[in-house]
């Protein structure tokens, strides 16, 4: 009997065999058919999301013609259009009207700047650019006399900066910047450029902020196009890794990663003194009161030296301008009141309009900010005050009676306690 059922067991062996080597390979095909179906597809939307983010020849090809044909003018016009000697590098946009790519300047690397489309004017959830007006490079008209011109930007700087005693010589500062070819008049393609420019926050402030220490510089321009010094770090938290990877690394462990990664603490510590001197700067300055609606770290750079410099600037608006642009706003919560992620004010319930005064200063938001940034590998000696310090600082609030006061004292500890822990290392 035992005999008879061995052979059988043999024979229906191989069968078995056969067929769960056809299960296993079916399972395998069709594993690596999903594999290549899933990355064809990733690959698909990454590509479509990059043609549409990334349209440097299209704002190149606007810009030069425009130039070619004697409309705008600018210091970097023959660069990029004539002799050919400024090349768009990799595409560093994050939304389609804001174009971004590093450059090559002959020898000088930069980042290149670009508006592609039109927005109707300073509105929540839209960019701070007015890009009708900039598009078509209509004004000032042909006949426009320089003296019509400086009026022309006087009131364009009197709208967004309100009454400044000073606004003279900012006016003056910008027909230095437009006169591209210094050769000390400024042309009428030379204007409608610096008129464009002028358009954009980020631009004016950069002019504002020129001889400061944390602000990139301006390279040059050409019409609504403009070149900036490059930074060599591009944000406080962690590593670039290719968009493949990125895609499986869960949210949490790529916060953890981006603590991981960031420079020893009296490094971090001097990144930080930059940031409070920026907030300084910009806190009732000599043209008014400018206000961060967008604190991110990836608006934050630093270079080999750990100085701090500003990356992205768009979201760093005058609040004369957005005062008057919110005062009417209809809302029914205050959820409607946010400008960017960082500027909100209240809904008044009474009259269902949202209020002028934006609730946190800048120093509350960059506190927040630093706060787990310095707060990690602290030294032991000053962590406590560190922490405290920080604390009084994110509850900040504009109402407060004595804000202003309060705000300098916070400030001035924060930047001491900071630079007498590091003053004495090679960081410093």
């Amino acid at each position: 009997m035992a005999r008879r059922l061995f052979p059988g067991a043999w024979l229906r062996k191989p069968h078995y065999v056969q067929v769960r080597f056809s299960y296993m390979r079916m399972k395998y095909l069709f594993i690596s058919w999903l594999v290549v179906f899933i990355g064809s597809w990733v690959m698909y939307v990454q590509y479509s999301t990059y043609t549409e983010l990334c349209r440097g020849h299209d704002c190149r090809k606007i810009i030069c013609d425009k130039y070619k044909t004697g409309v705008i003018d600018g210091s970097a016009c023959s660069s990029l259009c004539a002799k050919e000697t400024l090349y768009f590098g990799k595409c560093l946009s994050t939304k389609p009207s804001n174009q971004m790519y590093l450059g090559i300047w002959g020898n000088l690397q930069g980042v290149i700047k670009c508006q592609m489309e039109e927005a109707a004017q300073l509105d929540f959830g839209t960019d701070p650019e007015p890009r009708k007006e900039i598009v078509l490079f209509d004004k000032p008209t042909r006949g426009t006399t320089v003296e019509k011109f400086k009026e022309m930007v006087y009131g364009l700087f009197k709208a967004k900066l309100g009454e400044q005693g000073n606004l003279s010589e900012l006016v003056n500062l910008i027909l230095s910047f437009a006169d591209g070819n210094k050769d000390g008049r400024v042309s009428l393609p030379e204007a409608k450029s610096a008129w464009a420019l002028l358009q954009l926050d980020e631009f004016l402030l950069m002019v504002i902020l020129q001889d400061k220490e944390h602000t990139p510089k301006l390279m040059g321009f050409c019409g609504d196009l403009y070149v900036t010094e490059r930074v060599e770090y591009t944000s406080l938290y962690g590593i670039s890794l290719p968009w493949i990877i990125e895609l499986f690394i869960p949210a949490g462990f790529r916060r953890s990663m981006d603590q991981w990664f960031t420079p020893s603490w009296p490094r971090k510590a001097k990144i930080a003194i930059g940031l409070l001197e920026f907030v300084e700067d910009i806190f009732h300055g000599p043209y008014g009161n400018f206000l961060m609606c967008d604190t991110s770290a990836k608006n934050l750079g630093y270079n080999d030296k750990y100085d701090l410099k500003m990356m992205d600037m768009r979201k760093v608006v005058p609040e004369m301008n957005l005062k008057e642009i919110i005062k009417d706003r209809q809302c029914e919560s205050d959820l409607d009141c946010i400008y960017g992620t960082d500027c909100r004010t209240l809904c008044d319930q009474s009259k269902m309009r949202c209020t002028t005064e934006v609730i946190q200063p800048n120093l509350a938001k960059a506190c927040q900010l630093l706060k787990d940034y310095l707060l990690r590998g602290a030294p032991s000696d000053i962590h406590e005050e560190l922490e405290k310090q920080l604390y009084l600082c994110i509850a900040l609030k504009v109402t407060a009676s004595q804000m202003e006061m309060e705000h300098s004292l916070i400030l001035n500890n924060l930047k001491t306690l900071l630079w007498k822990k590091i003053s004495h290392t090679n960081d410093s």
